[in-house]
């Protein structure tokens, strides 16, 4: 008899401690239980008088403990050494949470082992706690609140024991998913009625749970479950394979779901928005009819992002998810590369020379000192060329009147934008007879001509879906909303404007883009612990963030199951003391022979980039710069700006020279006297760059500065 056996995700936490041989024969004993469960070397039997609880051989010392779902169908919970497989079985509990609908098994005797200090579940018959015991972290809340929030009930009386961050904490790392979420939500002080709203809510099931339905229960997002082998040795090889397959139920119900319109999902670094986005495109893709098979090449899904790295780590993980065939459907391109493919295309041979910002900015000061106007800077007028002229894709006088300027801060009435068009139109026309194009230029220009384009020959693709939303200019957005045409599931959107780092500011919703009533948020960071996240939003300060419609943005429920030292903050007298302390912290932290670097250190600009790979070099510390295409050394500590650092993630991250000149910079503290609004939109910027560069860290996180500190950081780290 063929069945299926999948394995639920609480036990592979197990699984990855057992030895090598042990997972090996793991992998074996799944493929011979699926082809015959009744072999006899398998030994299959039920235990402790529960219909659903089986036993069954894995190796001479390990036993696998499966549930049985239905009559063909069994989850593996856990792999115990044979003795623990059948001593003590009322250790073991499992329900279909009524809340969640998903199934949920426990090891109760284990947990408390791992968390209480005495490693006993409950106290004696009619025993009190003695007076001087400190007061539980639940005390407050009955035993009926909390199962309605959805903690499983099979802790409750662990949960009444609990009086230290440490047990709870230890506690989380063994509770199922919903029972974690709603304690920490509660404990880091949010009210039962927030905890329903943020926690509760989101992962409660569809349709009324039946306890005794295991079957229905094993087909809902609650029940976290791997679908086959490779899929399981997925898991204990590589860190993104564990993604292929645990989804957060959140996470899920996000990919899966039918929007009648374009739909976005927001959420703090760590939340696995790009995660989302990636089995959103594989959902696409499944449910795509079969591919015409003319020739042509055609792609039926865009999946982009702002730059050319981040594109190419997505095809590769997008490889990894679906394979070569997943591929033949989607292309995968960096918004900049997509915007000169389209421009390319209305002119074929065309060579594009291309101009970066610093050299921009110089070709308007030289502007400016022949016609002798004194009345702008060079810098505001790249800005209002690049922000909101070729930002919006506006190609007349009349269209910059009407144009919104969001971010720029500066008013300007009608006189003001006559004599600022005059000049752009002066500054272009120099450009074009040198040659020259900005990517900017290029997107506002490949938008114009995409939208033409769709009236005559329709859309190029059925979907689009967008991962780092939030960098992405109201030009590229054009371009994008011309790539498919409305209607369900059109365009699908991951991002946090609270880790924006370039000048974009849009409201989509005015570019036909509406995604109102279809957001999503994610609030578990899988990456950064509790106490790096918490120096990480001081870094943000107090300031509202957009939410790319005209609305607010929040971290409300923002938080962390991970726990780790506390970031430090150090400064110091010079420069040279600043870069003493790094090499003698990096050297603290390289690894073992043989074990992968995975340490980063931002600094604010490209001289100091320079300057940090020197002198790490000179310490005879390994270091490679992390260049447009990525990190170059793989084996090396990695030094970039903090711009580079967006997507990557290390063990150890450390953000050096954040000084009053550098964070922010001496342009933007220029902003101050002549612009204050624009100098405000500036420090948040400046913030969200602070933001992501100490983000990145997984474990570890220092900051330094020399001289005086910035302004825009804490100072010390807070307590969380």
């Amino acid at each position: 008899m063929s069945v299926q056996l999948r394995m639920l995700e609480s036990a592979d936490k197990e699984i990855l401690e057992l030895d090598r041989a042990v997972k090996g024969a793991i992998y074996d004993f799944m493929h011979k239980f699926r082809q015959d469960p009744d072999s006899p070397g398998l030994q299959l039997k039920q235990l402790h008088g529960d219909s659903r609880l089986y036993s069954a051989r894995v190796t001479r010392e390990y036993r696998a403990l499966l549930l049985r779902a239905s009559g063909t169908e069994y989850l593996l919970v856990a792999v115990k050494p044979r003795g623990a497989a059948y001593d003590n079985l009322e250790r073991y509990a499992h329900q279909v949470n009524p809340v969640s609908g998903g199934i949920e098994f426990l090891d109760v005797v284990h947990v408390a082992e791992k968390v209480l200090p005495d490693g006993e579940l409950a106290l004696p018959p009619h025993a009190a706690p003695a007076r001087s015991a400190p007061r539980p972290l639940f005390a407050a809340y009955s035993e009926g609140p909390l199962l309605e929030l959805g903690v499983a009930a099979p802790l409750l009386p662990l949960i009444a024991r609990i009086t230290t961050e440490d047990e709870l904490l230890g506690l989380v790392e063994y509770a199922p998913q919903l029972t974690k979420e709603v304690l920490l939500a509660l404990y880091d002080g949010a009210s039962p009625a927030e905890v329903l709203e943020q926690v509760t809510a989101p992962v409660r099931a569809m349709t009324p749970v039946d306890a005794g339905d295991y079957e229905a229960a094993l087909a809902r997002p609650a029940t976290q479950v791997t679908t086959d082998d490779s899929a399981m040795q997925g898991i204990l090889e590589k860190d993104f394979a564990r993604w292929q397959v645990f989804l957060h139920p959140v996470q899920r119900q996000v990919v899966q779901r039918t929007y009648n319109g374009p739909a976005r999902v927001s959420g703090g670094p760590g939340t696995g928005k790009t995660i989302v986005a990636l089995h959103r495109v594989r959902h696409l893709v499944d449910r795509l009819p079969p591919a015409a098979g003319d020739g042509s090449g055609a792609k039926d899904v865009l999946f982009t992002t702002f730059n050319k790295n981040l594109a190419a780590d997505l095809r590769s993980r997008l490889l990894e998810l679906g394979g070569p065939r997943l591929l033949a459907r989607v292309d995968v391109v960096n918004i900049d590369a997509l915007a000169s493919r389209v421009a390319t295309e209305a002119e074929p041979g065309f060579r594009w020379h291309w101009l970066d910002d610093g050299p921009a900015v110089e070709r308007w000061r030289d502007l400016l000192l022949e016609l002798d106007v004194t009345s702008w800077t060079p810098e505001f007028l790249h800005d209002e060329w690049s922000q909101v002229v070729l930002g919006h894709a506006v190609n007349s006088r009349e269209e910059y009147f009407r144009v919104r300027r969001a971010g720029r801060g500066r008013t300007l009435g009608r006189p003001q934008r006559a004599e600022v068009w005059q000049l752009v139109e002066q500054y272009t026309k120099r450009l074009s007879e040198a040659g020259l194009w900005t990517f900017r230029q290029v997107a506002s220009y490949a938008a114009r001509l995409e939208v033409e384009r769709t009236k005559t020959r329709g859309a190029r693709y059925r979907h689009v879906v967008v991962d780092e939303a939030q960098d992405l200019s109201p030009a590229h957005w054009m371009l994008l909303r011309a790539m498919a045409a409305p209607g369900p599931n059109d365009m699908f959107l991951a991002g946090d404007t609270h880790q924006r780092i370039y000048d974009n500011y849009v409201s989509l919703g005015s570019l036909g883009i509406n995604i109102r009533g279809r957001s999503s948020k994610l609030t578990l960071s899988y990456r950064s612990t509790r106490e790096i996240l918490a120096t990480a939003e001081a870094l943000l300060g107090t300031q509202d963030w957009d939410d790319l419609d005209d609305g607010i943005d929040s971290l409300t429920g923002y938080r962390s199951v991970l726990r780790g030292p506390r970031p430090e903050i150090h400064g110091f007298a010079t420069q040279d003391e600043e870069l003493a302390a790094i090499a003698h912290q990096v050297k603290e932290w390289l690894p073992r022979e043989g074990i992968p670097f995975s340490i980063g250190v931002a600094v604010p600009d490209r001289q100091h980039v320079k300057l940090m790979e020197e002198y790490l070099t000179s310490r005879g510390i390994p270091a490679g710069v992390i260049g447009a295409d990525g990190p170059r050394k793989p084996d090396a500590v990695h030094v970039g700006t903090m711009h580079r650092f967006k997507g990557l993630e290390y063990q150890q991250m450390i953000l050096a020279h954040v000084t009053a000149l550098t964070v922010p910079s001496r342009r933007v503290a220029a902003l101050k006297a002549s612009d204050p609004e624009r100098y405000e939109r500036e420090l948040m910027r400046a913030r969200s760059l602070l933001f992501v560069a100490a983000t990145r860290a997984r474990d570890a996180l220092l900051i330094t500065w020399n001289g005086q500190p910035s302004p825009l950081l804490p100072l010390r780290p807070p307590d969380r």
